[in-house]
């Protein structure tokens, strides 16, 4: 059977997963891209119909304003109240000017007309007998719109006045502006799409030519959705913008603004993508398939046999196992032999070098340590042999007996804390947490620190620094640690060591610093090193054990030194701790000597 076959079963799977994973992309792009490009049309028709809307009620508002202004002005007023229309025309055309509307009527408050500009005088004669003259002449504003031959008239209908507390009409001041095609033109410079105003079943203005007009009229019953229109095999998706605010009164069919965009082009885009995924998608399938034939064929053989010896010694631990050579005109890959002979070798190599590094520091290990331990205690040795020589001298004072006493206690102390610090760094460091304050840490730490004569220590301490998560007693022996190898570093009592702290928002910093002779720079990699130490009568654990506890409460500790200007040791810690998932709860592996 086909399936039979490792190399037939991997070059099928592989090409099968090729394919499904090339045709699902290419799918999930495809929608991803007509979806986006839908939403996109969507996008920006709604944009352009929120910014025609925008346009045209801020010109509104500026005509409404101006209307007002002009409608207060003394000298109109004057005219208005001769009721004589030569009077007011002059005064009217001058306003016109200014405003730069296409109409602007006057009339008196029996709404008469006393001038008109910008409309012939049958035109006036309409907009005399619209509601919102009438309305005028009452005293109000109002706003409307009204049908023309070549677009919609925007007409802005204020009263004019005179006197505050009881004002009397004199007539009324009407102005507007035509939603007509070169207005329409204004705002597809703007956003970009066609622009269409149509009023009681007609398009009376457009940017679109006059014979798409009746495809275009029908849009005008739906207000309420998105509709599609064809014209000259051109798909464009418009939306409605219904004007309903300002419908006049009686219309059968409202104001409306048409915002058109041209699908046919994003269908042209969209199709061009879709042809290069789809040729895409055969190329990769192609190199896919051969690929994986290819894949299949050279590596079924050799990767069996390596794998079944790799399986063998992840099974059994043995780094002797070899992988058994077969006859090269079998395999026909001289890759897969160089790997096979490769990885023998390897093994060989590994299992030789970690004998070695196993017995090299068993050897370094037992070597450092029992020099220490050897210098160590053979002077508190000696110092305990002179004193029972004393002891057994006939004619020993109580005095001496004292001393001598005194002294066996001290080496005693001496060297119970030599042994103390090595079981302190070979043992599990166990944590307690809890909630920690840092600055009154490292006051009773510098305190710990000056029992013996020495350099001063100076605190600079941050108020902002938190209480954070810690083990404050671990945290302590590692600051008087290093707070006490600062001051044995100053020779003079006058000197001054300094214990710092800062909060940066995400932890918190302890900074130590001296000013003492500083460490050699060949020294500085080693400093942390057990066993490691440069001090008369030290046993080389204290800065190890230091490291240890900071670097187990989850922070980082770094040195800084420079010959002949001092040190300073950083300490970062976090916030709160996260306990270590490797460990028990409240428990620190010490870290691996170098």
């Amino acid at each position: 059977m086909i399936l039979s076959s490792l190399r037939n079963r991997i070059f099928l799977t592989s090409a099968l997963l090729a394919v499904l994973s090339i045709g699902a992309a290419i799918y999930l792009v495809s929608v991803r891209v007509t979806n986006q490009l839908e939403e996109s049309l969507q996008h920006e028709i709604r944009s352009s119909g929120q910014l025609v809307e925008q346009l045209r009620t801020t010109r509104a508002q500026t005509f409404l304003m101006s209307a007002r202004l002009i409608a207060d002005a003394p000298t109109l007023k004057a005219a208005v109240d001769t009721n004589d229309p030569a009077t007011v025309q002059n005064n009217a055309a001058s306003y016109q000017n200014q405003l730069n509307s296409n109409l602007l009527l006057v009339t008196n408050k029996s709404g008469g007309v006393l001038a008109t500009v910008g409309a012939s005088p049958q035109a006036a004669l309409v907009v005399s007998t619209e509601s919102s003259v009438r309305k005028a002449i009452d005293g109000g504003e109002s706003v409307s719109l009204i049908p023309q031959p070549d677009g919609i008239l925007h007409l802005i209908t204020v009263p004019i006045v005179i006197g505050i507390s009881h004002p009397d009409v004199l007539g009324t001041l009407s102005v507007g502006f035509l939603l007509d095609d070169a207005f329409a033109a204004q705002l597809k410079q703007i956003t970009g799409s066609e622009i269409a105003f149509g009023m009681d079943g007609q398009i009376l203005a457009s940017t679109l030519p006059r014979e798409a007009r009746p495809a275009l009229s029908v849009l005008l019953d739906d207000s309420n959705a998105h509709a599609n229109v064809t014209f000259r095999d051109e798909e464009y998706v418009a939306l409605p913008l219904p004007l309903a605010q300002v419908s006049p009164a009686g219309s059968s069919k409202g104001p409306v603004a048409l915002i058109l965009r041209s699908r046919t082009e994003q269908l042209r885009f969209l199709h061009t993508i879709h042809t290069e995924l789809g040729g895409t998608a055969v190329i990769a399938v192609i190199l896919a398939t051969v690929l994986s034939f290819t894949v299949a064929r050279t590596i079924t053989r050799p990767l069996a046999k390596i794998t079944a010896a790799m399986r063998e010694v992840a099974a059994t631990g043995d780094l002797t196992r070899k992988i058994a050579l077969q006859d090269p005109s079998r395999w026909h890959d001289e890759d897969a032999q160089l790997l096979a002979t490769t990885f023998n070798t390897l093994t060989d190599s590994i299992a030789q070098a970690h004998r070695e590094i196993s017995q090299r520091e068993r050897l370094s290990s037992l070597g450092r340590l029992s020099t220490v331990i050897a210098h160590e205690v053979r002077n508190p040795l000696m110092i305990i042999k002179a004193a029972l020589h004393t002891l057994r001298q006939s004619n020993v004072t109580a005095m001496a007996v004292r001393e001598a006493a005194a002294d066996i206690d001290g080496e005693v102390v001496r060297l119970n804390r030599i042994v103390n610090d090595v079981l302190d760094f070979a043992r599990p460091i166990r944590f307690e947490l809890a909630p920690a304050e840092i600055n009154a840490l490292c006051r009773e730490s510098a305190t710990a620190a000056q029992v013996s004569p020495g350099a001063k220590v100076d605190l600079d301490l941050d108020r902002t620094v938190p209480v954070i998560r810690s083990d404050a007693e671990r945290l302590r022996i590692a600051l008087v640690n290093l707070i006490v190898n600062a001051r044995d570093a100053m020779r003079s009592e006058d000197a001054h060591v300094s214990v710092s702290t800062r909060f940066n928002g995400a932890c918190v910093a302890i900074v130590i610093a001296d000013r003492g002779p500083g460490i050699d720079r060949a020294d500085l990699p080693r400093i942390f090193d057990p066993y490691f130490t440069t001090k008369r009568g030290g046993t080389g654990l204290g800065l190890p054990i230091s490291k240890n506890i900071v670097e187990g409460l989850g922070g980082t500790i770094a040195v800084d030194s420079t010959l002949g200007k001092g040190t300073e040791i950083r300490i970062e810690l976090p916030l709160d701790l996260a306990h270590d998932r490797s460990a028990p709860v409240g428990e620190r592996r010490p870290l691996a000597t170098v």
